[in-house]
């Protein structure tokens, strides 16, 4: 396994993150035991959550899990570099109009006190928003991390699905209280989707976060088995998006063939060689699919296969606004 450090941080962790979202969802507690141990021991000491994550009206199973892989001891907490999320609305909560989706000091000091008793730990890592909420101001989100990170109950602070503008913003603001800040963007990113090269990867850079790519696989469409006829389990959207892309998912099904590897494992390999990124989230629902994903640290793909891979799935041209404008 490969580490890098995150963001501006001095917080190492590995090139690849382990993503929980299956467990207790598709992948039962044994399973995602299984799941855990076999990262560990492959190197993969960073792993994601989110206290929303368990499933429909199950919200908090996820951590919970992992608190009970936690408490098996063995350096499994110790050899974590933990990250949750927090916005979303629990089911077990009586916060009452304060338990809808969005950030205050109030919920935020709650959930977190919240994931801590599943995930019976004292702190966590890395603490992420996992949405902006456009109706809370940086003075009541900064006043309320920098308590948390005083108390040593969160490391670091985190960032997902935000704007570039809204990067810069959350960072003018921590330095006014000198304040470190966000150390991370988690957003979108993958072969099929890349809007996040217009303004979310050059502001991360810029501002020195580190961003770890949620969904980097396009939700399956290039793990290998979008083109295998198998329409079982498949949403109609699903198969909708396949069908819009089949042109360039032939194409790419042949370049990795070419190459020798898998189509999975070239998507991740991609977002690997980005320097903004610092790792892309994998969610194996089994061992041998975690198995088979640490194979794509390893791969360093050339020049050319860059150049086809962006002839294949071309982006918005670059950066903005030279992406757009003369």
């Amino acid at each position: 396994m490969e580490y890098t450090y995150l963001g501006k941080s001095g917080m190492k962790v590995s090139r690849l993150c382990l993503g929980t979202m299956n467990f207790g969802v598709q992948t039962d507690e044994a399973e995602s035991f299984r799941i855990m141990d076999a990262a560990m021991e492959a190197g993969i000491s960073f792993f994601d959550t989110a206290n929303i994550y368990g499933g429909k009206d199950n919200a908090g199973a996820t951590e919970t899990i992992i608190g009970k892989w936690f408490a098996h001891g063995g350096g499994r907490r110790e050899n974590t570099v933990l990250a949750t999320k927090v916005h979303g609305k629990m089911n077990d909560s009586s916060d009452g109009p304060n338990d809808e989706r969005g950030l205050s000091l109030y919920k935020i000091r709650r959930h977190l006190e919240g994931s801590l008793r599943r995930l019976q730990t004292d702190h966590i890592e890395l603490y992420q928003m996992h949405h902006i909420d456009r109706h809370v101001s940086w003075e009541e989100l900064w006043g309320a991390f920098e308590a948390i990170v005083q108390q040593g109950k969160a490391d670091y602070i985190g960032s997902s699905n935000f704007a570039g503008w809204h990067i810069v913003k959350a960072q003018a603001a921590a330095k006014e209280r000198r304040f470190l800040g966000l150390v991370s963007e988690q957003h979108l990113y993958n072969l099929v989707n890349r809007n996040a090269e217009l303004e979310v990867l050059p502001a991360s850079l810029d501002q020195g976060l580190g961003v770890i790519v949620w969904s980097p696989l396009a939700g399956g469409l290039l793990g290998g088995r979008a083109l295998s006829g198998a329409t079982d389990g498949r949403s109609s959207k699903q198969q909708q998006k396949i069908e819009q892309h089949r042109p360039q998912l032939e194409a790419y099904a042949s370049l990795c063939a070419e190459l020798g590897e898998s189509q999975a494992n070239v998507a991740l390999a991609w977002l690997l060689a980005n320097p903004a990124v610092t790792a892309p989230i994998i969610g194996p629902r089994t061992v041998d699919q975690l198995k088979d994903t640490l194979r794509a640290v390893e791969i360093k793909l050339d020049e050319s296969t860059l150049k086809e891979l962006d002839r294949i799935f071309p982006g918005p041209g670059g950066t903005a606004p030279e992406a757009y404008a003369w």
